[in-house]
């Protein structure tokens, strides 16, 4: 590739650390992705965007396969109703298409929640902006670059 992706443009200005990893083919799973990264599921970090009310939206991080609580979500947020962006709604507001969404150079400002998991492993991948491709990081530069941010336990527990 020779033009870098735009997360990747965007941590190089964040003088963070990372490489730019693209798979050779497509992409149909996080298991398959993680196995040509050379990593585990748990390593990848899924952004995901939420519509919480008209035209307002936040990003969700979260490691691996494990699901959000909706209901933990809610109560956390203090409302009721909450729907995952659709894909349309995902490019106007992010810029990036499904499977590369990452919480760094969106269109719009987004409020971003991230869940612990994001932190566990040392070495992590995220969305770069272009399918087929990802930045792979260390946990601590994304912390760092993210910057404040809201680190709330998301998923769901198993009980």
């Amino acid at each position: 590739m020779n033009e870098s992706p735009p997360v990747s443009i965007e941590l190089e200005k964040l003088s963070i650390p990372h490489l730019v990893f693209t798979h050779a083919g497509p992409v149909t799973s996080l298991e398959q992705a993680a196995q040509e990264r050379g990593q585990r599921p748990e390593q990848i970090v899924r952004s995901i965007l939420f519509r919480i009310g008209e035209g307002e939206y936040l990003m969700a991080l979260v490691a691996g396969p494990a699901q959000i609580s909706w209901k933990t979500l809610r109560a956390y947020l203090g409302q009721s109703r909450l729907t995952m962006a659709d894909k349309d709604e995902v490019l106007a507001v992010t810029g990036y298409p499904i499977g590369a969404v990452s919480p760094f150079g969106t269109l719009h400002r987004l409020r971003v929640l991230v869940d612990p998991s994001v932190f566990v492993e040392d070495e992590i991948s995220i969305g770069s902006g272009v399918r087929g491709t990802t930045v792979i990081l260390k946990s601590d530069d994304l912390k760092r670059a993210l910057g404040e941010v809201e680190i709330v336990a998301l998923l769901e527990t198993s009980s």
